[in-house]
């Protein structure tokens, strides 16, 4: 068993800013770098200050219009690893955000594209319009990825956000981003 205080430490300044995911697949945390082109592991059995890298091969992302690669150049990008618990699939959530408005002097975010990519053990990131029956949930204190048809009320193939100054949703085979606050 893991104890409570376990430390990830990676030197690469690329990880700073992501968030660590454990996952029960691997049986190790695992961490995307800026930009979401690297992923970092590391074994918490067999610490070790050098984690294993593997570089993604993005795959149909080709299916994108010019607008789209238009607009998310103009954002600030975040990414996010989740792994479902039912298929074991990984992830790799891409959330691309634009300032809206500024308020106070306090800036206003919101969501405009939304790239969810599934992860293979060879470092294939395949682009999914279609998840299936899965949902997946972002927010500042949890990911994590649930069959919608357990729980009544859920829409399958969504990403739902919760961001500290927007709620958003996307069904991923449409792209369609709808932002409430």
């Amino acid at each position: 068993l893991l104890q409570s205080n376990t430390n990830v430490r990676i030197k690469n300044p690329c990880f700073f800013s992501s968030r660590v995911m454990f996952s029960k697949k691997d049986d190790m945390f695992r961490i995307p770098g800026s930009g979401g082109h690297l992923i970092g592991s590391w074994d918490p059995y067999k610490p070790s200050g050098n984690p294993q890298l593997q570089s993604l091969r993005f795959q149909n992302l080709q299916k994108l219009l010019p607008c789209a690669h238009e607009v998310m150049q103009s954002c600030s990008t975040t990414e996010h690893l989740v792994e479902s618990k039912t298929t074991g699939e990984t992830f790799l959530v891409k959330i691309y955000r634009k300032l809206d408005e500024i308020i106070d002097a306090v800036s206003k975010m919101q969501t405009n594209c939304v790239l969810t990519l599934k992860l293979d053990e060879k470092g294939n990131a395949v682009l999914m319009g279609d998840i299936g029956d899965l949902v997946i949930f972002i927010s500042r204190n949890e990911l994590f990825c649930v069959p919608a048809s357990s729980f009544p009320g859920l829409v399958p193939n969504h990403v739902y956000i919760s961001a500290v100054d927007e709620f958003s949703y996307v069904h991923l085979s449409r792209i369609v981003i709808l932002n409430y606050i």
